[in-house]
């Protein structure tokens, strides 16, 4: 078997693989020497070869078989190529056979339709290719270029063509046999695919030789065809039989693309073929992510997003350069806040004289922040003097220009800047691609942009003035332009507005920018020029002559009014000042819809603003109101209106007016002063007020977030800044060793107490299960594990107050570990206490953990009430650390209850995230625990410069050098951290030292990583030489002293020395900072001062000491109430648990103990509560005062039950009080008219009538009720129709429900009593309720009842039925089919479905029930049988008059189908039971009270699955079957024999 071409190995060339044992010897002995397999080499079998190729012969040839892998591979991959090429050959096949036979049929010649076997690629011949003697064209070609083995000699493609070439006379063939050892070993019989016996490479280099002498012998008979004895004819049979080979180019192709496959390797395998997208960008590894971390920027200034949210985006921002600070400082300082604009803005402002300062501040800020890429932290810890008043002549003076909120407020608004800039030079490029020149918009309007609102208006001036040039710009055409061919198109619809279609027409004597000018200028610089002609005189020279066409002067004044109003109201600085006045003045109005008068009532929440009036806009920006207007209003309750007071709009209207009017006097000047005042009012109404009615929205909104935001994220501040938990034995900023311990819900004897031990590094040490604190052993074991491990505080948390209980019986147990029983607690010795305190922590981080994702990775053995305890005593260990990890499930802690759903989510983490980056940096990170620990690792993406991104690639790298760092030049060195990250982060990431640190290196061993106790402090290593200078110069060194020492050297020993402080102290640092001011302008006097503590307290504690919770917050944490849920005054239901003497013990549904008094038991005096109340009741009472007595963990209420106390109500204590800005009169009118139509209502439905089935209902609230009766019950209820009605409502079947209409035609017109005549359909007549009920109702739920128990009768959808008929017919083509089925849009009605035959469609006829009959249209029948029966003859007569006798299949005769018994417990039909339905005494007393029926009762599953339709039965007790001869039981003799004549019975069918 012979290699693929292309294959290196196998190519005659001298840097061929020697290792290849697929290369022979014999063919590199050849290919060396440069000889031919000529047949020559052995003539004695080139003679016996062709002798046989004379006689006819055929040589066949056994397959080799490689038993090599490699060589296996090869022949797979080819042989699945050809198949390949085989099948697509064949797919073609039809095509090129239809063109053959059309060739010949036109030419005469014959075409090869026949083709070889296989074809093989020549390899061991180093001939050259002889060139080709054919005229005929090669149809496929083929290039060096397509192999990557370039150098080789290989033959081509068209080699193949040139031993068909036989269109030459017949020595032509020998012109060619040259390059005949090119084409050897072309032919592969397939005999060699054939199994054979395994051979080694020398046997298989022999058949190779073999078969190449067989071709070239065949080759050369074939030359001289009279040798072989072939004529010409039949070698051009020979030629047709097996063609020209051309189309077996792809054998080459195959092989070749072979040896391509096998030298070129496989592509890389990406993560992005493997994963999907969303899990692409969860694990960050998209392109942007990986541009996040390479780029030299802080990866919070690369986010347009906050880096906590799962769809953080990369900013496209460009930063800002010098030359942009001093417009930026001057743009963001008024936007900072109004306390800075009231302290340094205004005159009189307290630090109105260090404007100038504060001003300097901003753009350093600023620079810092935009230039230099440094965040928040790194400015307010290491730039902090930049921010700071600071004046070497008045060193006493401290004044704080920028705190750090306002610095983050800084950068809030310089972010907004950048993207006005680049919005700016957007518009001065789209302005430059215009290619006009306007002055108004280069001097006024591009000066006086200020805002993104602004921009936009800009661009859409612009583009209002300029599109038609724009336009005509994009048809121009030069003229060696391309002639274009007039190409129709279809008409498209214009967009040309009515202002483009009056544009050029009247004039009003000013233009409108000119009048904006004078508008928002003291003096009136331009001024008006009146035309002659007055308004409508004018307007007449601008009329159309065309008479069909003309407009009156009034149409082309309004257009022209139109045109000039919509400039003015475009104008980006009218706009603006329009903004402005908004801005100052905007009122606020509310008022509810038809919906919301009803649905807002005095307890709803949005009551507070349902009839708001014109509350100033500037007194919601900091309250969460404005919000809940907009969710109200979504929720289409209320409508909201925004206005401005009529003295700001009549000022602002009659400024423009002046800015607008002439001043001459004349009365053709007053005339057009009016046409300009209804422009101006045009311009207002239409354009101005809308803009800024719309931005006010948008204004308030952004606002309010903004301030709610901010507040969640204080409250996120005093939770997580504060130290760990600490006794008085431990440290500040120690993390505490914590036993936590749960009781869940808290449920005796279900129940059972979780305990869970953390170390002090925050590893789970132990975790065990006791069922209780009361039985000694367990105590026992509590006790034990107390004493084993000495935990330094008791963490105690629950979902129910019976956590209270477990805290109690802790205490207990600490306070008594060996459980003597004492008469009184306070008997115990202090000696025995274990004095371990106990505590409740606040639980909300610990209820999202142990859900939570990361819960199950770290603790997956752990039941969820366990990591929950793990989640209270990390809480405990690091508040900070554990907010930290939740992420972005930090949203779903609350930090304001009632408003945090109104802040979009993407701004709440922003805010969140700023201060847990704060607070982060504040405390610092331990890069060496961050590496080894995953829980603290959580810290890290918070560090100033990092994030997560850059967090996870440099814990990588660390890991990856052996995990430890020893020093912070190693973040450099070993290029951990590019540059701008380092400066960012390095004074935020601690490399603690050992406890006896190692000798410090000298200076002479530089290029050695030795530790440096300045990298275990806040110092930044930029800040290190003075460190250095100030622990020289306290411990009055010189520097020859520590000449050969490490540089920190002097910093270990002030650290170490017992009196640092006070040698740091006597250190005058305000002249170090005046000296170093002087001399290179640095500040550095807070950074001194940071220098100092920290040479005292590295990494010192800063933060508050951990709080813990008040009463009030472990009460809602316990129970969910709050203090104003169980307000005084509100009532609550309570469950009475027992009656003592004096009092009364209760419980609140929260699980809350209560206590009533025996003197608030009653109104009377009570002597024994338990005359009064009973164990097990519910009652009201009302709560007179709450008792949270932490110390001895109780929390109770005092409650009031007597009825003069319940019966007043609570409404006050409940009702949301309403916005002071509140329209009395709306809320008057409002309410008088929604009091009428309730009486109106009333008076039109109330009746009282004595029944027990009346009820003052309408359909739908009868209809809500019925649902859960039993089928048949009854409601009798007014009636819409008028007085002389009734509606009666009966359940049919579920879902189902009959209204019928009762008329009393002598109605009582009190409506307290029923008439005397009760008429219903004006054919059933009744005296009274009772017997309508029974006689009418009753009897049509029998009706029902009856025909649904009857075996045709199928449950479900009538297009269920529709289907069940089609299959049984499917299945039993010779017989018809019948059902019944309620009609579910006409109730009390059924549907009679049926199918005839096969090839029929399915009917369907509606029967109604009536309490004696059903009727079949018009035909009544008193029983199902008789129905169905009634059913057959009218079928059989309309077949009849149709033609259509044998339509239906046949009943054979004695086979009827009669109601079938149920199933027990139902009655039978035709003998059902009758019951009062409506439950409704019998009036009469006619004997006892009927049995029950199976009213409401599940269907039997002998009516849900009926025997199969055409089928009968029987079997009823006491009911033998009808004779044969009869007819059908219960079937009139007449309709029997019509029955048994008709074509029914002679089809061999039945229904």
């Amino acid at each position: 078997m012979s290699s693929p071409v292309g294959d290196p190995s196998q190519a005659p060339v001298h840097h061929a693989d020697e290792d290849d044992p697929m290369q022979g010897n014999e063919v590199d002995d050849n290919a060396a020497a440069g000889v031919s397999d000529d047949s020559s080499e052995e003539p004695e079998e080139d003679e016996e070869e062709e002798r046989k190729i004379r006689e006819g012969f055929i040589v066949d040839e056994v397959e080799d078989e490689d038993e090599m892998d490699e060589e296996e591979e090869r022949r797979r991959r080819r042989k699945r190529r050809k198949r390949h090429h085989r099948r697509h050959r064949e797919e073609e096949e039809a095509l090129e056979e239809d063109d053959l036979e059309l060739l010949e049929e036109n030419t005469g010649a014959s075409f090869s339709r026949n083709r070889l076997t296989r074809l093989r690629r020549a390899r061991d011949s180093a001939s050259p290719p002889a060139p080709s003697t054919s005229r005929r064209k090669h149809v496929v070609e083929s290039s060096d270029d397509d192999l990557d083995n370039d150098d080789l000699d290989l033959p081509q493609v068209q080699d193949i063509q040139k031993i068909w070439d036989d269109e030459g006379n017949v020595g032509g063939l020998d012109e060619v046999d040259e390059g005949d050892d090119d084409m050897d070993n072309f032919i592969e019989y397939e005999d060699e695919e054939e199994p054979g016996g395994a051979m080694d490479e020398e046997e298989r280099e022999e058949r190779r030789q073999e078969r190449r002498r067989l071709e070239k012998a065949r080759r050369k008979a074939m030359g001289r065809p009279e040798l072989a004895g072939i004529d010409a004819n039949a070698w051009e049979e020979i030629h047709e039989v097996f063609g020209d080979g051309h189309d077996y180019d792809w054998a080459l192709m195959a092989d070749d693309e072979a040896a391509i496959d096998e030298e070129q390797q496989k592509p890389e395998m990406k993560y992005q073929d493997v994963f999907e997208p969303s899990e692409i960008r969860a694990r960050m590894l998209t392109e942007d992510d990986d541009l996040i971390r390479a780029q030299d920027i802080p990866e919070r200034m690369q986010l347009a997003t906050s880096s906590l949210s799962d769809s953080s985006t990369l900013s496209l921002h460009k930063p800002l350069t010098e030359n942009d600070l001093d417009d930026a400082a001057s743009w963001v300082i008024t936007r900072l806040s109004p306390r800075k604009e009231r302290d340094f803005f205004r005159a009189d402002g307290v630090y109105h004289r260090y404007l100038p300062d504060l001003v300097q501040a901003i753009s350093c800020a600023l620079r810092f922040l935009f230039v230099q890429e440094f965040e928040v932290p790194y400015i307010w810890t290491h730039k902090r003097d930049y921010i700071t008043y600071f004046n070497p002549e008045e060193l006493k003076t401290q004044v704080e220009l920028l705190n750090l909120d306002e610095l983050w407020r800084v950068y809030t608004v310089g972010q907004k800047y950048r993207s006005l800039s680049e919005r700016r030079s957007a518009l001065d490029s789209m302005y430059g691609r215009l290619g006009a020149t306007d002055e108004y918009f280069e001097h006024e309007i591009r000066k006086r942009i200020e805002s993104v609102e602004m921009v936009a208006d800009a661009t859409e001036w612009l583009g209002m003035k300029y599109r038609d040039d724009s336009n005509s710009r994009a048809a121009l055409r030069f003229h060696d332009d391309e002639e274009q061919m007039d190409i129709k198109k279809p008409k498209m619809p214009s967009r040309i507005s009515a202002y483009e279609l009056a544009k050029k027409s009247i004039k009003f004597g000013i233009q409108p920018h000119e009048t904006v000018l004078n508008f928002i200028s003291e003096n009136k610089s331009h001024f008006v020029d009146d035309p002659e002609l007055n308004p409508l005189a004018y307007a007449e020279q601008f009329a159309d002559p065309d008479a069909n066409r003309a407009q009156s002067p009034e149409e082309l004044l309004a257009r022209a009014r139109m045109i000039l109003a919509t400039e003015l109201g475009k104008d980006p600085l009218l706009r603006q000042e329009m903004r402005n006045l908004f801005k100052m003045d905007a009122r606020v109005s509310v008022l509810p819809t038809e919906r919301g008068i009803t649905k807002i009532d005095e307890h709803n929440p949005y009551f507070n603003f349902k009839y708001l009036h014109n509350k100033r806009a500037v007194d919601m920006l900091r309250t969460a109101q404005f919000l809940h207007i907009l969710q109200a209003e979504a929720q289409h309750l209320v409508t909201v209106s925004v206005t401005l007071p009529a003295d700001a709009k009549s000022t602002f209207e009659r400024r423009l007016n002046d800015a607008f009017a002439s001043d001459s006097y004349s009365d053709t000047a007053r005339a057009w002063n009016e046409e300009r005042s209804r422009v101006i009012q045009e311009t207002l109404e239409q354009h101005l007020m809308p803009i800024g009615v719309k931005w006010t929205r948008e204004w308030i909104r952004e606002e309010a977030e903004e301030f709610l935001a901010d507040r969640c994220a204080q409250t996120l501040r005093e939770r997580i800044d504060v130290a760990p938990y600490a006794n008085t034995d431990m440290r500040p900023g120690e993390a505490p060793s914590v036993l936590a311990m749960s009781w869940g819900k808290g449920e005796p004897h279900k129940d059972v107490i979780t305990v869970v031990f953390i170390d002090e590094a925050g590893r789970l040490r132990e975790h065990t299960r006791i069922d209780n604190l009361v039985d000694s052993d367990n105590r026992d074991e509590f006790v034990d594990i107390l004493k084993r491990r000495k935990p330094d505080v008791i963490v105690v948390g629950g979902f129910s107050i019976a956590t209270a209980k477990l805290a109690s019986r802790v205490k207990a147990a600490v306070k008594n570990p060996n459980g003597e029983p004492l008469s009184d607690p306070a008997d115990a010795r202090p000696e025995d206490s274990l004095n371990i305190p106990v505590i409740y922590v606040l639980d909300e981080v610990a209820r999202i953990y142990q859900h939570s994702k990361r819960a199950a990775e770290e603790f997956s053995a752990l039941s969820p009430l366990a990591k929950y305890c793990v989640g209270l005593a990390r809480y405990t260990q690091h508040p900070l650390n554990e907010y930290a990890a939740l992420g972005a499930d930090i949203k779903a802690s609350l930090f304001d209850e009632d408003n945090q759903h109104l802040i979009p989510t993407e701004k709440l983490l922003s805010a969140l995230e700023r201060v847990l980056v704060d607070v982060t940096n504040k405390v610092g990170v331990d890069i060496n625990r961050a590496v080894t620990d995953p829980y603290y690792q959580h810290m890290l993406p918070f560090v100033c410069g990092l994030g997560p991104r850059k967090s996870q690639v440099l814990v990588k790298k660390i890991a990856s050098m052996g995990g430890n760092l020893v020093n912070r030049d190693q973040f450099v060195k070993n290029t951990l951290l590019t540059t701008k990250i380092f400066l960012n982060a390095a004074g935020f990431l601690r490399i603690v030292q050992d406890s006896e640190p190692k000798p410090i290196k000298n200076r002479h061993n530089e290029d050695l990583d030795a530790p440096d106790p300045l990298d275990s402090t806040r110092i930044h290593p930029e800040d290190y030489e003075l460190a250095r200078k100030m622990a020289t110069d306290a411990l009055e060194l010189d520097e020859e002293d520590i000449h050969d020492e490490h540089p920190s050297h002097v910093v270990a020993l002030i650290m170490a020395d017992p009196e640092n402080e006070r040698k740091l102290d006597e250190l005058n640092l305000d002249d170090f900072a005046v000296n170093m001011y002087e001399t290179n302008q640095d500040k550095k006097r807070h950074t001194l001062n940071i220098i100092r503590s920290e040479l005292l307290k590295p990494f010192g504690e800063e933060r508050e000491p951990f709080p813990l919770p008040a009463a009030e917050e472990i009460l809602t944490m316990l129970t969910g109430e709050t203090m104003r849920t169980l307000r005084v005054g509100l009532i609550v239901s309570v469950l009475v648990l027992r009656a003592k003497q004096h009092f009364v013990a209760v419980r609140l549904d929260s699980g809350i103990d209560g206590h009533i008094n025996s003197q608030y038991l009653a109104d009377h005096a009570v002597g024994n509560p338990g005359d009064v109340v009973k164990s097990g009741q519910t009652m009201q009472g009302v709560i007179i005062d709450v008792k949270l007595e932490l110390e001895n963990d109780s929390f109770w209420v005092e409650l009031s039950s007597r009825p003069a106390d319940v019966g007043a109500g609570d409404s006050q204590f409940r009702r949301v009080k309403h916005d002071d800005a509140w329209d009395h009169e709306q809320h008057s009118r409002d309410t008088e008219i929604q009091a009428r139509k309730k009486r109106a209502e009333v008076d039109k439905t109330r009746r009282v009538i004595k029944h027990p089935n009346f009820h003052n209902f309408n359909a739908q609230q009868a209809e809500q009720y019925l649902d859960k009766q039993q089928r048949g019950d009854v409601v009798i209820r007014p009636s819409s129709k008028g007085v002389n009605h009734l509606a009666v409502t009966w359940k049919v079947d579920e879902k189902l429900f009959q209204h019928i209409d009762v008329v009393e035609p002598n109605a009582d017109p009190t409506g307290q009593t029923v008439g005397g005549k009760l008429i219903v359909d004006g054919t059933h007549q009744y005296s009274d309720l009772d017997e309508l009920i029974v006689n009418h109702v009753s009897a049509m739920a029998r009706k029902v009842e009856e025909l649904m128990a009857h075996e045709k009768f199928k449950h479900g959808a009538e297009d269920d039925l529709h289907l069940f008929l089609k299959n049984f017919v499917a299945a039993n083509p010779a017989k018809s089919a019948y059902g019944f089925t309620l009609n579910r849009k006409r109730p009390g009605h059924f549907s009679l479905c049926f199918l005839a035959n096969k090839n029929s469609t399915v009917q369907t006829w509606p029967v109604r029930v009536t309490p004696e009959a059903y009727y079949l249209f018009d035909t009544p029948a008193t029983g199902v049988s008789e129905l169905c029966d009634a059913f057959k003859v009218r079928h059989i007569h309309e077949s009849k008059n149709l033609g259509g006798g044998g339509l239906g299949g046949k009943t054979p005769f004695g086979a009827r189908t009669p109601a079938r018994t149920p199933a027990p417990g139902h009655a039978t039909p035709g003998h059902m039971s009758v019951r009062q339905v409506g439950r409704t005494p019998n009036p009469y007393g006619q004997g006892s009270a009927p049995p029950p029926s199976g009213f409401g009762a599940p269907t039997p599953a002998s009516y849900a699955t009926p025997m199969p339709y055409g089928s009968s039965s029987y079997g009823v007790p006491g009911y033998p079957p009808p004779p044969a001869s009869a007819g059908p039981p219960g079937v009139h003799p007449s309709r029997a024999g019509l029955i048994q004549q008709s074509d029914w019975g002679s089809q061999g069918g039945g229904w």
